[in-house]
């Protein structure tokens, strides 16, 4: 189900982030969303990407997202910087969230970086609603790039934000290491940002006392060496369907699938929304997603057929 929404406002929060405003088009009540939730936008030119909901919760009434223009973009970031305009109705799915607040943690640790922000600024709401237990730290490579530092500044952040600005390579992993070196009993930590700052995160978390299930982290991009890496032919089985297709080295499972009729949802086609997240009944899947834990890599019982292959000559989906 899709939603009109009209954009109320666009704010240039930086040089490379605009914040779009959206309400409801027709006078329609917005469902409601938790902190970590994203909308798909649908874009111009058949475009539907994921972006964070940054706003509190608690309103009803309005959908905020963040959009940094990427000098890479594959069209989404563009498009929405330089073709839509206050005024305009666009249509958006309804809120979903995989990335949401641990309900048992003691504590939460968010780490975010550049546009990473976004869905911890969401969550900085729900904490400080809740009066839980909770600091975020905030890194940007300078104070004109850093984004929504006025919304974290307000009094209810008093105490729990923290921002680092313009540190060497060298300071950030120092400052990571301090950060969590001595975890909390009951924390959980929480990180969305840069691939590069991302990877440090998680790798000196695994190094020390943060087990697998109290990381959390949504990614932005794709795993670039998983893409280039090579592919050879497979075949795919649908369950409950019943077709049979082959995967050639050059083309998704998605892809293939399409081609032939049958609809797989996606939304980023990187593998780092979930969107497309599907169950595999045989077979190994060749995980190439930023999206699965590494537990549920190892189960291997679902997979991202938008950007993940085989390991096996045959895998059995639940389609």
């Amino acid at each position: 189900m899709t939603l009109q929404v009209r954009v109320q406002r666009i704010a240039q929060e930086t040089a490379e982030v605009r914040v779009f405003k959206l309400v409801p088009a027709t006078g329609q009540a917005l469902p409601p969303f938790t902190a970590g939730a994203h909308i798909d936008v649908y874009l111009p030119g058949g475009l539907v990407r994921p972006y964070s909901l940054c706003n509190d919760p608690r309103e009803r009434d309005v959908y905020c997202i963040g959009v940094k223009r990427e000098p890479a973009s594959r069209g989404g970031s563009a498009t929405l910087h330089a073709q839509v305009r206050e005024g305009d109705v666009l249509q958006v799915s309804e809120p979903r969230n995989h990335f949401p607040l641990a309900p048992n943690a003691t504590h939460h640790l968010l780490l975010g970086a550049g546009i990473g922000i976004t869905p911890l600024l969401a969550m900085g709401h729900a904490l400080a609603a809740q009066s839980a237990s909770y600091e975020l730290h905030d890194f940007a490579r300078s104070q004109d790039l850093m984004a929504f530092q006025e919304a974290l500044l307000q009094p209810q952040f008093a105490g729990h934000v923290h921002f680092h600005i313009g540190l060497s390579p060298d300071t950030v992993q120092a400052t990571l290491d301090r950060l969590l070196q001595a975890r909390r009993e009951g924390a959980h930590l929480y990180l969305c940002g840069p691939r590069p700052f991302m990877d440090a995160v998680r790798a000196i978390a695994a190094a020390t006392a943060w087990p697998q299930d109290a990381v959390h982290f949504e990614y932005f991009t794709a795993d670039a060496l998983a893409g280039q890496a090579p592919g050879d032919r497979f075949t795919v089985r649908l369950a409950r369907s019943g077709g049979e297709y082959a995967i050639p080295a050059e083309r998704s499972i998605v892809q293939v699938l399409s081609e032939q009729g049958v609809e797989v949802f996606t939304s980023c086609e990187q593998g780092v929304c979930g969107t497309c997240i599907t169950g595999v009944l045989e077979g190994t899947p060749d995980h190439r997603d930023s999206y699965l834990t590494e537990e549920e890599r190892e189960r291997n019982d679902t997979l991202m057929p938008c950007v993940s292959r085989a390991c096996s000559p045959v895998l059995v989906l639940d389609i």
